[in-house]
């Protein structure tokens, strides 16, 4: 290495060491010079990077989407019934617990995201827009089969996911009498009430 100088970690690298942070130590612990202590860098240096923490959260947060994306894609594509893969993807929506990582940094981005610019904006719409499209190909296909009523699977999943989503924040922010477990019932219960078929109901 000329000089001696010490090259910067890969900017992945520097995203999974900011999701470490927010896990062990919570998000308000993790600042600019917290994490270039972490990572060797300086936080002139991450600035120089990201630009703003604005963007290093963002970018933390698309990062941890990509694999969450991946973790679905793998789960939406096994040969299953769709309704045990809609139950997967439902699971994998739903926070593991209060704090959790990746919940609490999605709350936080979209908290800032009031002043964000339109690229960001667009950004974080893109990630909404992924888990929506999964979703809607998900029902269809299991309407299709008939596994599930005739419902508009984009209707359907848009207000599954504002039920997701009101559910998930209760749970994040560990509000007292919702825990996953509660969360995962009210959804189960939800989804054979309004979406499940006769055949299916005696079924099970």
């Amino acid at each position: 290495m000329a000089g001696g100088r010490k090259q910067a970690p890969p900017r992945e690298d520097v995203l999974a060491a900011a999701m470490e942070m927010i896990a062990e130590r919570g998000l308000e612990k993790l600042t600019m010079a917290a994490l270039g202590r972490e990572v060797g860098m300086s936080s002139g240096h991450l600035l120089y990077y990201f630009g703003s923490k604005d963007e290093l959260l963002l970018r933390t947060l698309e990062w941890s989407e990509g694999r969450l994306g991946a973790e679905r894609g793998r789960l939406l594509t096994r040969t299953a019934p769709a309704r045990e893969r809609l139950a997967a993807f439902v699971d994998l929506y739903v926070p593991d617990g209060h704090r959790d990582p990746h919940w609490t940094l999605w709350l936080e981005v979209w908290n800032r995201s009031q002043t964000a610019d339109a690229d960001a904006r667009d950004r974080q719409a893109a990630i909404e827009g992924a888990w929506h499209r999964d979703l809607v190909a998900l029902l269809a296909e299991g309407i299709s089969r008939g596994e599930f009523r005739r419902v508009d699977p984009d209707r359907f999943a848009a207000r599954l996911r504002a039920l997701l989503d009101g559910f998930s924040i209760h749970v994040a922010i560990g509000l007292r009498g919702t825990d996953r477990a509660h969360v995962l019932a009210h959804v189960s219960e939800f989804l054979t009430d309004s979406l499940l078929t006769d055949s299916l109901l005696t079924d099970t």
